[in-house]
């Protein structure tokens, strides 16, 4: 059923060679990464020079080893310069190496080294075979991008990532590279690029993987690093032995509840047995970190020793602030952008007592390097002093770190005002740092995401060590948690296969009721998805990907909101038409250009900052609100000037607001502008192009100012639980039935935990009335989602979710079952 799923008859002789790709997976992966590399030459370039740096380190380090004779480098021993013995001895560079037969022979006496240099010549053919298969590849990709995409490589940097997708979308029909669905869309694109992804994104939102520690003196402490994230990427998707078969499908095994726990016994040993393979690669591993961080941060902090002090933004951070299907670039640009509001939020927390400490200790090391340079002047034969040289340059090293510590004194910082600019672009926040952005506690844990360059050096070098550890202490007694994850929130979506559920952006399955979910979602607190993540990742895609088409439930929310957003701007131009004029907020309008899309993000903190000087607590809240809800009013007209509908364009309403200077020329973000400017040069189109995306990105930093406002004053009017570490019932549902024993007699209704019953105040019949699909349902290539039916459901009152084999009904125990009798629990499935 479903003519959109009807596999079509291609003749022989008119296939073309993108016909029936078998691995889209990697195909579209590697059609974003060429992309994203600036095109095929650059990215051959570059693995060539990653080639050759492996063998320099290898072959440089073993030099240093085994022919350099320190003695006459250091002048501890004398050299013989026998033909002339009355010159002066002068010892030059090449004096301190040691002859070809001597350095050979010092290399074969030394076993270990020669054991390092077999593993590592291993290691780079494993890597030049994988650069040859790769090379293969893409130059596939590179003849899809010129023949089939129309896109040659010297402009391909400058297209953005929407209209390569937009092309792609378009040639399916033509060549029918997916042989499973008649068209393809946005999301499933980035459902097979960001398949794992997602699924990571996922569990570091519910708290299961064991990346959050508290340490006996350091206290509260994450730790995840690119080594970590390798194992755990190891485990769960690609390894031997994974919980995945192939690039797009989940063991079947793993979908049906009945032997769970045989599947996370045998999940533990193999975190065991990885574990202590790490432990016996650690020596090797930690060997490579060293000498890899030394040749690569040694001239960086040469040339610029405060760079150690600089941040970045921290792998955990990366993961914690990204959307669900939100491409690497994308991530990228958005977290950019917040960089340096983040970088002026952390300086504001400079301690008084280090400020006047650096300030001494600057002084004095810059006496004595003053004095040192002065004297060099006069004369060069100082530096001809033994640590002379080594002294100026350490006391430079010192200057420079003690300035980092010195803040600049004409600068006046406002911690929640430049918190509510990093929150218009990393879009997530905890609820309590509202209000407390001054206090230290916030300041520490916004550190966890924008770490020092230093500690994230520090912590890939200790990653050999601790990660191992990580595996075999913490992992192993999550297996039965992780087990139940991946069978719970995997769906298995026609013409693309197993992905995270959450990734679906389901508002009905996975929204929260305090981020305006209220009303519309099914969803139990083990169900949904923390901190407004289904929410916001909806609206983030549906404005970078404005031909999208959500289902039914998604395109009520976006309706919903944007009929919020009319109501509240209304009541910020009632108000407007009351209040005085702000001087303040009129001198920063009149520094901002209107040609800037972020320049409408800095008006409308500003301005609501210096409006609600005099007014309460909620007064503020809600003048915030109106004037976020104002700004996208007026940034509305931008959106609907495109002529393909959308579902995010769909859902607004007629006639919103007055359209702003230069709108008639803007049309939605990520449209194609060569389809949009037509008869304009290329040049002029890939300039609209980036324009666009820059309004989208503004766009999507006002709907998260906004979305945010509304969920604090829900918090407000509704206190519940929403803090930034989650309890362990979050992740297995344990401590559900023992809080609603401490609650039942209370009149407020208790959310439903999807990992064990209890009484339902709701009858039975408007259960079954009101619950529809159940939650492992299967996603098909349907043009209107909306007018599917569905059958009836009961996820929320399974113990564990699931699977189930077809024409087998699910059963529904009442008491809390034991471990035995969770594991012949039968499966549940539903189809579409």
């Amino acid at each position: 059923p479903g003519g959109g799923d009807l596999l079509v008859h291609v003749p022989e002789g008119a296939k073309s060679p993108w016909h029936h790709i078998e691995n889209l997976d990697l195909f579209f992966s590697r059609i974003s990464f060429c992309r994203a590399r600036n095109g095929f030459t650059c990215m051959l370039i570059g693995e060539i020079f990653e080639l050759m740096q492996f063998i320099f380190v290898v072959a440089f380090t073993t030099f240093l080893i085994s022919c350099v004779d320190y003695d006459i480098l250091f002048a501890n021993k004398a050299l013989n310069h026998s033909q002339h013995p009355t010159e002066p001895i002068k010892v030059t560079l090449p004096d301190a190496f040691l002859p070809p037969n001597v350095c050979s022979a010092r290399i074969q006496a030394n076993s270990f080294l020669i054991c390092i240099l077999v593993i590592a010549g291993v290691f780079w053919i494993h890597r030049l075979v994988k650069f040859i298969y790769n090379i293969c590849c893409y130059w596939e990709i590179h003849s899809f991008y010129i023949n089939a995409l129309k896109i040659p490589m010297s402009t391909l940097p400058y297209y953005t990532w929407q209209e390569v997708q937009a092309r792609i979308v378009q040639i399916q029909k033509e060549h029918q590279i997916c042989i499973h669905k008649k068209e393809l869309t946005e999301l499933d694109i980035y459902h097979r690029i960001l398949r794992f992804k997602n699924y990571m994104v996922a569990m570091v939102n519910k708290s299961l993987l064991p990346i959050r520690f508290r340490l006996p003196l350091l206290g509260d402490t994450v730790f995840y690093t690119r080594g970590l994230k390798y194992n755990f990427e190891l485990i769960f998707f690609w390894g031997p032995g994974s919980l995945f078969e192939n690039e797009w499908s989940l063991k079947a095994e793993y979908k049906r509840a009945g032997n769970r726990l045989e599947l996370a016994e045998k999940l533990s040993t193999r975190i065991l047995w990885i574990g202590i393979a790490n432990f016996l690669l650690c020596p090797l591993i930690l060997i490579w970190q060293i000498l890899y961080a030394f040749f690569s941060y040694t001239e960086i902090l040469k040339r610029e020793p405060g760079s150690l002090g600089a941040r970045c933004w921290s792998l955990y951070g990366r993961c914690y602030l990204r959307h669900f299907n939100e491409l690497d670039h994308e991530l990228h640009s958005r977290l950019s952008k917040g960089y340096k509001p983040a970088s002026k939020y952390m300086n504001c927390f400079i301690s008084p007592l280090l400020t006047i400490v650096a300030k001494n200790v600057a002084f004095f090391a810059g006496s004595i390097l003053a004095v040192l340079i002065a004297l060099t002047i006069y004369d060069e034969d100082v530096l001809a002093v033994e640590h002379v040289l080594t002294t100026v340059t350490l006391l430079g090293v010192g200057i420079t770190v003690c300035r980092s510590f010195i803040p600049d004194q004409h600068l006046v910082f406002c911690p929640e005002q430049l918190l509510r600019v990093i929150l218009a672009h990393i879009h997530y926040m905890p609820d309590h740092w509202q209000g407390n952005a001054h206090r230290y506690e916030t300041r520490d844990e916004f550190a966890q995401l924008f770490q020092y360059k230093a500690v994230f050096i520090l912590e890939e070098l200790l990653s050999p060590i601790i990660t191992p550890l990580i595996l075999i202490i913490c992992l192993r007694p999550k297996s039965l948690d992780i087990v139940d994850f991946f069978r719970n929130f995997t769906v298995e979506v026609v013409g693309v296969g197993d992905t995270c559920s959450f990734a679906q952006m389901d508002v009905r399955q996975h929204g929260h009721p305090a981020w305006m979910s209220a009303g519309k979602t099914e969803a139990s607190i083990y169900q949904q998805a923390e901190d407004g993540k289904t929410e916001l990742s909806l609206m983030h895609f549906a404005i970078t990907n404005p031909k999208w088409q959500p289902p039914r439930e998604s395109t009520a929310f976006i309706g919903f909101l944007k009929e919020r957003v009319h109501r509240d701007s209304s009541v910020a131009l009632a108000q407007q038409a009351v209040l005085p004029e702000n001087a303040l907020f009129s001198s920063i309008q009149s520094l901002q250009s209107e040609s800037e899309p972020h320049s409408l993000i800095a008006n409308v903190i500003a301005g609501s900052s210096a409006l609600g000087f005099h007014m309460s607590r909620d007064g503020q809240a809600s003048r915030h609100l109106s004037e976020v809800a104002s700004a996208l009013r007026s940034f509305s007209p931008l959106q609907s000037a495109q002529q393909p509908s959308s579902g995010f364009q769909a859902s607004g309403r007629e006639g919103e607001g007055a359209q702003p200077r230069g709108a008639s020329a803007m049309t939605a973000s990520g449209a194609d502008a060569r389809t949009v400017s037509s008869g304009s040069s290329a040049w002029e189109g890939q300039l609209q192009s980036m324009i666009l995306s820059e309004y989208a990105s503004t766009e999507m930093s006002l709907h998260a100012l906004y979305m945010h406002e509304l969920h604090k004053q829900h918090a407000q009017l509704e206190p519940e639980r929403h803090t930034w570490h989650r309890r362990e019932s979050d992740e297995s549902g344990e401590s559900a039935h023992e809080e609603l024993d401490t609650q039942r007699g209370g009149a407020v209704p208790i959310p439903r935990s999807a990992s064990y019953p209890f009484s339902s105040p709701r009858q039975p019949a408007e259960e079954t009335a009101t619950l529809q699909t159940g939650f492992q349902r299967r996603y098909g290539g349907i043009t209107d989602p909306g007018t599917v039916h569905r059958a009836p459901s009961h996820f929320s009152r399974l113990p564990l979710g699931g699977w189930a084999e077809d024409g087998q009904s699910a059963r529904h125990p009442e008491p809390v079952p034991e471990e035995s009798s969770e594991d012949e629990l039968p499966p549940q499935i539903h189809k579409v």
